[in-house]
């Protein structure tokens, strides 16, 4: 069983305890590499990793002079440290330790993610083989077209995630990327072996390239992952919500006891979830564009792009959490009603078979415009009388020229629509 994440878990990440440790992992991990090449003496970075520590309300009160937060932070951990504190962030420049501590965090959470998609990935897959043959009604421009099966519709979203799952993992990979390489990312004051041993200590990679920032194209790739797992998201409640409609009803978000759906009407039972996620993918959406901006910086650097991620950073990580969890639960307990799938397909007194008997026409010799005409001609004589497409076809003089009643019986099966489900099932891997 995969496990599942809470957004308390999530919310964690970026709580203010957890991104000052990051920063501290850093700056540690940098002093280990330093004192490996002999930059540190061990004396002093055994003082370093057994007392560093921070103090948040310290840390404010400093920023309210220095204006200035790593600054505030580095002064919080010397006054812990003492005199082997000069040895922390030397040769480095702020964004060494910012941008590689969001690495760090980024890492966390889309791992946290990962393991999200996985399991909305499973229960996907549990739903789509427990409606593998559940013959629906399938639908384009709204329209009823030919019968499929609901247990399809299960795959294909079964499918898509596996594509957000590839994403997920290469965006995860993407930003899981360090740097210590000075104020204009060259090395002058640090040299390259000491950023790739601190990565080590971190389990990153090091950027094979810096200014003074790690480039946002990845945060970028890392923010349109979520956008693009949140259209998914979208994509299946849309099709709920359709599929929700009272004058539809084939499937229905599970109503607990005590939910009340209306404060005027108290029959009401609506798709709140699935609006939910509709409204939500809107803003990770929108996250994803502003993460875009941020790729263009002036020069080596400027900071228009750090009041932007601490808003959309921790936001749709954690929107996507609460996402996935509720659509978790949300499919897990849909309501299926496959009697009134079967009554939507009957609906229209079986017209969804005119292209079975189109294709039947025309293996007699007709043409095929005029198999279509012969077809189209009884199919509107249907939507008008209301009567049985199948009788309106025997009754058909000039169709009975080229079919028996045998051959006109044989056209209404449903055993066509399910013939190769097992075939696109076993192609997925389901």
């Amino acid at each position: 069983m995969i496990k599942r994440y809470s957004r308390e878990e999530m919310e964690k990440i970026w709580d203010l305890q957890n991104r000052f440790q990051c920063m501290l992992d850093v700056e540690i991990a940098a002093c280990r590499a330093m004192n490996e090449l002999g930059m540190i003496p061990d004396e002093d970075l055994k003082n370093i990793v057994e007392k560093a520590d921070f103090d948040i309300d310290r840390i404010d009160e400093i920023e309210r002079v220095t204006k200035h937060d790593v600054i505030a932070f580095l002064t919080s951990i010397s006054e812990f440290v003492g005199p082997s504190a000069r040895f922390i962030h030397y040769g480095m420049t702020s964004s060494d330790v910012l941008d590689t501590a969001t690495s760090l965090q980024l890492k966390q959470a889309g791992e946290m993610i990962l393991r999200d998609l996985e399991k909305f990935a499973e229960v996907l897959k549990v739903r789509a083989n427990e409606h593998k043959k559940t013959l629906c009604i399938g639908r384009s421009h709204g329209i009823h077209a030919e019968p499929t099966t609901f247990g399809l519709k299960f795959a294909l979203w079964y499918d898509e995630m596996q594509r957000n799952i590839i994403r997920m993992k290469a965006a995860i990979a993407t930003v899981s990327v360090g740097q210590i390489s000075g104020a204009v990312g060259n090395y002058a004051h640090l040299s390259p072996e000491i950023e790739s041993i601190a990565c080590k200590y971190l389990n990153l990679d090091p950027v094979n390239i810096a200014t003074q920032v790690i480039q946002r194209d990845r945060i970028s790739q890392f923010m349109s992952t979520l956008a693009v797992t949140a259209s998914t998201i979208e994509k299946i409640s849309v099709e709920i919500r359709h599929l929700q409609r009272t004058e539809v009803l084939e499937v229905e978000e599970n109503f607990s006891k005590g939910q009340k759906g209306s404060s005027a009407m108290p029959h009401k039972r609506n798709p709140i979830v699935t609006e939910q996620m509709t409204g939500m993918a809107r803003l990770l959406r929108s996250n994803a564009m502003a993460a875009l901006e941020n790729n263009a910086l002036w020069h080596e650097r400027d900071i228009s792009h750090s009041s932007v991620e601490r808003i959309i950073l921790p936001d749709s990580t954690i929107l996507m959490n609460y996402m996935l969890n509720k659509m978790i639960t949300l499919i897990e307990n849909l309501l299926v009603y496959p009697e009134n799938m079967m009554k939507n397909i009957n609906l229209t007194n079986g017209l969804v078979f005119s292209q079975v008997f189109l294709l039947k026409l025309a293996k007699t010799g007709i043409s095929r415009e005029d198999s279509y005409a012969l077809v189209q001609r009884n199919a509107m004589e249907c939507w008008k009388s209301k009567k049985s497409f199948q009788q309106l076809l025997l009754e058909d003089e000039d169709i009975r020229k080229y079919l028996s009643k045998e051959d006109i019986d044989e056209i209404f099966s449903f055993d066509r629509y399910t013939e190769h489900v097992d075939f696109i099932f076993d192609r997925i891997g389901i």
